[in-house]
């Protein structure tokens, strides 16, 4: 009875979405994609982590930027077709899949638990894992799709449209995200950019025509790192959340109480690595959500032990620690004057300043020679490189990374 209900459901539903308008769900295995527990889970993971500590309205999700790429690949797959390009209807479906299902293996607070209660497993492994135990579910429907996502299908234009330079995800994260925090710097004509794409030898390329929206999607990818990705703020809220858990597995390991809900108790009592990712695990994985980690917080603010305690209250009163930006490594005596104050003043080990006094570096790299190159087909049908192709002198630099070094440590007394 409850299988014939699920099936005489309308599954071409039609969604509204502030960026792009009325979207629409192509077919009725996109749907049920969209309706099972996995996807769903994405409801409640923040696409930007701790960015909405300096852009408050960057609340928006994961589900949110699945749904505008499949929207995005739509329109991709429209306009090949129409300039001649071969597209089977199992390859179309298996384009929306994929593209889809890229973030579906991101964790809490997007990138943080992947330097933290997982060891080492990135989120494109624990996507995989989710499609390989939906194509089981879904009886091989996502066969292509996987295949597709590995970049092991042999139409090249098909993998590039999900992993590449100017594929779906950047197109939509992009907007997305400039819409959402509000810098307009970020807002690419992501509709332009695909009006003007082509497929030449089995390889994806923007006409000439397209090449100045080209030229303003590298630039404007290269500037929402710098403002938005990899803003000194954000950045330093993330180290602390990654902190937080790691003292928190720390702590566990020890026999200390904590507080958390059971997925994320799992997490800290197994060693968890890519070798024995299982499908417990999996299944487990998918009931972490950012509630999962807000929730534990908001419990550890209050928790006996100092360091959880002021990490944690740092966090939810958004009272951080200070981080300066230099383009020259840090030294080793700038961090030991900073640790041996806080270790006078409080009383605690090396081990325990380095909680509150840390470095690091980050890099920004708009446009890569070396790897998936953005190709400009001119009208002779010569193809070039967009930073050949382009009079835009700045495109060559932006193709060179530029790396900052930080350091963090208490504004003031703990």
């Amino acid at each position: 009875m409850l299988n014939a209900k699920r099936e005489s459901l309308n599954k071409l539903k039609i969604l509204n979405d502030p960026i792009y308008g009325f979207i629409t769900i192509p077919n009725s295995l996109i749907f049920d994609l969209i309706q099972h527990k996995y996807f769903q889970r994405l409801r409640r993971i923040t696409q930007m982590g701790m960015s909405y500590l300096v852009y408050p309205g960057a609340h928006h999700t994961r589900f949110h930027h699945a749904i505008g790429c499949v929207h995005l690949m739509q329109q991709a797959v429209n306009v090949l077709r129409f300039k001649g390009v071969e597209i089977s209807n199992n390859e179309e479906t298996a384009l929306y899949a994929a593209i889809l299902l890229h973030d579906i293996g991101h964790g809490p607070f997007s990138h943080a638990m992947e330097h933290s209660i997982v060891n080492d497993v990135s989120h494109e492994e624990i996507s995989l894992l989710f499609m390989e135990k939906l194509n089981a579910e879904f009886n091989g429907s996502l066969t292509l799709a996987i295949e597709i996502f590995k970049g092991h299908y042999p139409r090249k234009f098909m993998c590039q449209l999900i992993s590449g330079q100017l594929d779906m995800d950047r197109a939509d994260y992009l907007k997305r995200d400039s819409f959402y925090t509000g810098v307009a710097e970020g807002n690419i004509n992501s509709e332009r950019l695909i009006t003007m794409l082509n497929v030449v030898n089995d390889d994806l390329v923007v006409e000439e025509k397209g090449i100045y929206s080209v030229e303003k999607f590298i630039i404007a990818r290269r500037l929402m790192y710098w403002q938005v990705y990899l803003h000194k703020t954000g950045l330093v809220a993330e180290q602390l959340l990654i902190r937080v858990l790691k003292r928190a597995k720390e702590l566990h390991d020890l026999g200390t109480s904590l507080k958390a809900s059971s997925a994320l108790m799992y997490f800290f009592s197994n060693k968890i690595s890519i070798s024995n990712f299982d499908k417990y695990t999996i299944d487990t994985f998918s009931k972490l959500d950012d509630y999962d980690i807000l929730s534990a917080i908001k419990d550890w603010q209050y928790h006996d032990d100092f360091v959880l305690s002021k990490l944690c209250n740092m966090i939810i009163n958004r009272n951080l620690l200070k981080i300066k930006l230099k383009n020259k490594q840090i030294k080793a005596k700038s961090l030991d004057k900073h640790l041996n104050s806080i270790i006078s003043d409080h009383g605690i080990t090396k081990e325990e300043a380095n909680y509150f006094v840390f470095s690091g570096s980050i890099s920004n790299q708009a446009y890569q020679l070396n790897a998936k190159r953005i190709n400009i087909l001119n009208k002779s049908g010569k193809i070039q490189d967009i930073v050949k192709a382009s009079d835009q002198l700045n495109l060559k630099a932006l193709s060179k990374p530029v790396t900052k070094y930080f350091i963090c440590y208490p504004k003031e007394r703990l």
